[in-house]
């Protein structure tokens, strides 16, 4: 059962006894609830990954083999390389080493690590230029079968006008070229239509997901609320430059994500949208600093193995939490409840938090303005009815019961930690549950 839509499931042949035995309603109710409980069960695992990376195939500074090893040797269990508008398939690639400033650091490290018979390089032009692995043999040279693994990606790389258009798609076997648009809806539609093609096509696990919606403040909640097919946003990114909270005139993904989900469940009969945690990592030297590293953000997903085939479908079942620095044990949903159990760590405190709307909410909006009283491209002004804290607890577990009038509701959990090297000063570290879909939403929107 998907955790994206709780249902009461089938009734047992123990419920229809009770049936048979003149029991009430409220008894079979409750008898033929269903919990769908995220832990590890000795079939499942969480897995830790980050799905937004870059490095010397578009415009980050490291090499393929080094970003995978940063990553395996701090205990991820996979990665996906998702660089600019490009699969690292050629081997004809070359970089001039001089190319980035951090290019001979990079080159020095990358021989200490690989010390013989693995780097090739040439000389043009008095010039040094080193030979950018494939996919394929960074994944023959530092995945492990079972232990680590690679995925390739691609950033689809858009943008209608003036305004920038990013999506990661992950496991393609072909390049996905931008697909350009009317407007940004559009592109991002027509973006995501091609990865469900080619999806379709070949029959392999794919993902897409539209990346940092704050970017250049490019997307707006109702560009993404309408996209069909795509079922990601990036609620966290670690690129410094995002915008994760937004400011006066823009929402924080965060708000974003509240009236993406209240809309589609209420109104458009929409799935719901899970929000990613991710690096966007593209500087791999003297860390930290305050440039796009890796280390920031990441999810935690329940699969039953470590190969594409397990961990997208699970994404999709809405198997995983995001996170920045919480981790969490245990999250356990019904038609009924939500619980969290954080997996704490001594001397830390842990605030969770249970957002979502209820039915009858205030459903007015309106546009942001300039100064000359002139609208800007901005996720119009919502009541507060939207994304409402509706409960709140201070500790390692906590469960919010349903009333019967939640159209969803999602858990945040912060703690009294800081990041130790934030995308945004001073940020905490937080952990972000998906949403459940409550007895309130439209039918079809699950």
């Amino acid at each position: 059962m998907s955790r994206s839509r709780r249902v009461l499931c089938c009734l047992s042949v123990m419920v229809i006894g009770f049936i048979l035995l003149k029991a009430t309603p409220k008894e079979v109710a409750i008898s033929s609830v269903q919990a769908d409980v995220l832990s590890e069960d000795g079939t499942r695992q969480w897995l830790k990954g980050n799905l937004h990376t870059h490095s010397l195939w578009s415009d980050g500074d490291d090499y393929l083999e080094m970003i995978a090893l940063w990553y395996r040797d701090r205990d991820y269990d996979f990665l996906c390389f998702t660089d600019h508008n490009v699969l690292a398939q050629s081997k004809d690639r070359w970089v001039d080493i001089a190319r980035k400033p951090t290019g001979k650091d990079a080159l020095r490290k990358l021989k200490e690590r690989f010390p013989e018979g693995w780097i090739d390089e040439r000389v043009v032009d008095g010039r040094t230029e080193v030979r950018l692995k494939t996919f394929s043999e960074v994944t023959a040279k530092v995945g492990q079968p079972g232990k680590f693994l690679l995925i390739q990606g691609e950033e689809v790389t858009d943008r209608f006008g003036k305004y920038p258009v990013h999506l990661c798609a992950a496991n393609v076997k072909e390049l996905i070229p931008p697909m350009g648009g009317d407007s940004v809806a559009e592109t991002i539609q027509k973006n995501v239509d091609a990865l469900i093609s080619q999806r379709e096509r070949t029959g392999q696990s794919m993902m897409i997901h539209l990346n940092h919606p704050n970017f250049g403040y490019a997307v707006t909640a109702e560009d993404l609320m309408r996209i069909r097919g795509e079922k990601f946003f990036e609620v966290y990114n670690g690129h410094p430059g995002v915008n994760n909270s937004g400011n006066a005139e823009h929402a924080s993904t965060e708000r974003m994500w509240d009236i993406i989900l209240t809309t589609r469940l209420a109104e458009l009969q929409l799935p719901v949208m899970y929000g990613l945690a991710t690096d966007d990592g593209h500087n791999y030297h003297s860390i930290p600093s305050r440039k796009s590293e890796p280390g920031r953000g990441w999810v935690m997903v329940l699969a039953e193995a470590l190969d594409p085939e397990s961990i997208i479908p699970a994404l999709e079942r809405g198997d995983f939490y995001s996170t920045s620095g919480v981790m969490l044990d245990k999250v356990t949903s019904s038609s009924e409840e939500l619980s969290v159990d954080v997996k704490a760590d001594p001397g830390v405190n842990y605030r969770i938090e249970f957002i979502g709307t209820v039915a009858g909410f205030d459903k007015t909006s309106k546009p942001v303005l300039d100064k000359a009283g002139k609208e800007l491209l901005a996720t119009r002004r919502y009541s507060k009815d939207i994304g409402k804290v509706l409960a709140t607890h201070d500790g390692t577990s906590a469960s919010y019961t349903f009333h019967g009038n939640e159209i969803y509701v999602r858990a945040r959990i912060t703690s009294s930690r800081k990041h130790a090297n934030p995308s945004e000063i001073d940020d905490f570290e937080q952990a972000w549950v998906q949403p459940v879909v409550g007895p309130a939403a439209e039918p079809s929107g699950h």
